[in-house]
């Protein structure tokens, strides 16, 4: 039997991924939409999402030098068996912009050697079918606008015709604007006579001469519209369901590479197994209104961190299902997400995010940066990075949703940070601790309890704090960083917040004895005693109801199964003195007298599996 395939885990070079016998999930029947579309292409997707290795297979299919090896390189895939007529007839220019330094003290200088390095390259490369002196004449031409209008003139002359492509094209857009301070820096260079601007619009001259097709792809649609007259001639196929499956892998291009290596591994796991485990944290994308019910899309580089690990580790679920990269790509991402400059008041669309599983709006194709604040556009950035995902309409309007878990981590992860950086300090190591205890040991109370006392310490700050929201936002950021569970939340109704399911994750940590349904309510602070008892009576029989639910069951397995009430009162002041917090148990009662004058008035009704019944007692 053959050696199985190397798992091309991190690969964005297409002619090494093929020459080291990697597995190849075929895109290339893609090639001939591209072809029809338009000319100049932008196409948009989220960080670590494919795009780098299809410009790169679309760049060695094109080169009119590297004719002699499509068969080496396209044999048995889709492409090299229906081949184009353009194949191989072009000249290929290919720029990264994401190695050149977004500083602005710098940029230009570093935008100038990069683009030196890869004119130089190109007429060596090409010097056969350039006029003689074409790297002479380059180098008398300074900065690298100068030496594109170079470039496009020496082809045009030499009757030949160029293919341009640009990864992370809007590199510099996202350095720049993750600083709020240097907005007047992006405005400069975006508009006017500014350099990035001045760039594009040698790209649109060279239209009219030798640039023929143009590919350009980033995370965002902000400096395509800000360089609009700069080159207004591309345009974005990124909401097109034509291409909705262009990057990242279908459920059935998952099925098949699993498929392919259960006949050289022993898998622990039918291969239903694996996808039902992979699914909640790695699926889920949907790119075209029009695709939405039909297919949605895995994050193609985690489904490769997932098969590498897996398939070198034993066959054994990786402990971390989050790749290292995706967390230190959200940092990149944070300071672009704080321009929801609304989270101190009501109107957070992250806080509406996660508090109400769903936001709703217009996409949009593409805005200015000034304007990146406004609702709708902001929930379309948010969609452009990954962060949120069409999922159907709403009242007239598009919904979108939290795709998956590696998503829902990085997005809670702001949440916290945010809340911290408010005045809302988390002590993690003492948190760690408790999610142990929690897990192992069946000890709820001082994990909730833990939850609770930071929003007491932190409410007295948060006067405009939409309380509701506020408590269940942060509770559920909360568990939602615990290792040993997935919490899964029923998004509120008309009736309320509803039920989280601490779902026990089983298939890494085999040994989790304690599972968890929990009902948040909410009261507001001038609540009588006889709506909280109705709200009271109301959690405990929605939480005995969820817990009979199949969802629920099977994914408890075989741990022990607790139902969690908890009841939050108040969000104005209130003064209180007539009762106390009780945690409720069958085998103990635990008091905790609440302090007088409290901003957050508290009332934790806990109890576990086996108690229907509870009570307060009066001073």
């Amino acid at each position: 039997m053959n050696n199985p395939k190397r798992i091309p885990y991190g690969m964005m070079n297409f002619v090494a991924l093929r020459e080291e016998n990697c597995y190849y999930v075929d895109k290339t029947r893609f090639v001939e939409e591209i072809e029809h579309a338009n000319m100049y292409f932008f196409y948009i997707r989220p960080r670590r999402f494919g795009k780098s290795l299809t410009l790169s297979m679309l760049r060695h299919y094109y080169d009119v030098n590297e004719a002699d090896k499509f068969e080496t390189w396209f044999k048995g895939l889709y492409i090299g068996e229906h081949p184009t007529p353009l194949h191989n007839s072009y000249l290929v220019l290919y720029f990264n912009f994401s190695v050149v330094n977004g500083e602005i003290s710098s940029y230009r200088e570093s935008m100038d050697s990069y683009c030196n390095t890869v004119f130089t390259s190109f007429c060596e490369k090409y010097s056969r079918l350039l006029p003689e002196d074409a790297l002479i004449k380059l180098k008398e031409k300074k900065g690298a606008v100068e030496q594109l209008y170079c470039v496009c003139d020496l082809c045009d002359k030499a009757g030949q015709s160029l293919y341009l492509f640009i990864d992370e094209y809007d590199h510099f857009t996202n350095t720049i604007l993750s600083e709020v301070a240097r907005q007047d820096d992006y405005a400069s260079e975006t508009h006017g006579t500014g350099y990035l601007r001045s760039f594009y619009n040698a790209v649109k001259s060279g239209t009219d001469s030798s640039i023929k097709r143009v590919f350009l792809t980033g995370v965002s649609p902000v400096t395509m519209d800000d360089l609009t007259s700069g080159f207004n001639i591309g345009t974005n196929y990124s909401l097109d369901s034509r291409f909705n499956e262009m990057t990242g892998f279908t459920e059935v291009e998952v099925r098949a590479m699993l498929q392919e290596y259960s006949e050289y591994y022993d898998y622990n796991h039918s291969i239903d197994e694996l996808i039902q485990i992979m699914k909640p944290w790695y699926d889920n994308y949907c790119f075209a209104k029009e695709s939405y019910g039909k297919t949605t899309m895995y994050n193609s580089n985690m489904v490769l961190y997932f098969m590498d690990k897996y398939l070198n580790n034993g066959c054994v679920i990786p402990e971390d299902m989050l790749e290292e990269n995706i967390r230190i790509d959200y940092n990149k991402l944070r300071m672009l997400i704080r321009k929801d400059k609304n989270f101190t008041h009501d109107a957070s669309v992250i806080q509406d995010l996660v508090t109400c599983g769903f936001v709703v709006g217009e996409l949009k194709a593409g805005f200015p940066a000034e304007r990146i604040c406004e609702p709708d556009n902001f929930i379309s950035l948010l969609y452009y990075f990954g962060l949120v995902t069409i999922a159907g309409t709403f009242r007239g309007k598009t919904r979108f949703v939290i795709p998956n878990e590696v998503v829902r981590e990085q997005v809670f992860k702001y949440l916290l940070d945010t809340y911290d950086e408010n005045g809302l300090s988390v002590d993690v190591r003492k948190h760690d601790g408790l999610e142990e205890g929690l897990a192992y040991d069946g000890n709820w109370k001082p994990y909730f309890q833990n939850i609770s006392d930071t929003i007491y310490l932190f409410s007295s700050q948060r006067d405009k704090q939409k309380g509701e929201s506020f408590v269940h936002g942060f509770t559920l950021a909360m568990t939602c960083q615990n290792q040993f569970y997935r919490p899964v939340s029923e998004y509120p109704n008309q009736e309320g917040y509803a039920d989280i399911f601490l779902l026990p994750l089983l298939d890494i940590y085999k040994d989790i004895q304690h599972s968890y349904v929990v009902e948040l309510k909410y009261v507001k602070s001038n609540a009588s005693e006889a709506e909280i008892e109705v709200k009271t009576h109301d959690a405990e029989k929605q939480v005995c109801k969820y817990a009979e639910t199949e969802m629920v069951r099977l994914g408890a397995r075989s741990t022990h199964l607790h139902r969690i009430v908890i009841v939050y009162r108040g969000v104005e002041r209130l003064y209180v003195k007539n009762y106390r917090l009780a945690w409720l148990s069958i085998d103990s009662v635990l008091f905790k007298k609440l302090i007088t004058q409290i901003p957050f008035t508290l009332n934790l009704f806990a109890r576990n599996a086996d108690i229907h019944r509870g009570f307060r007692e009066k001073d």
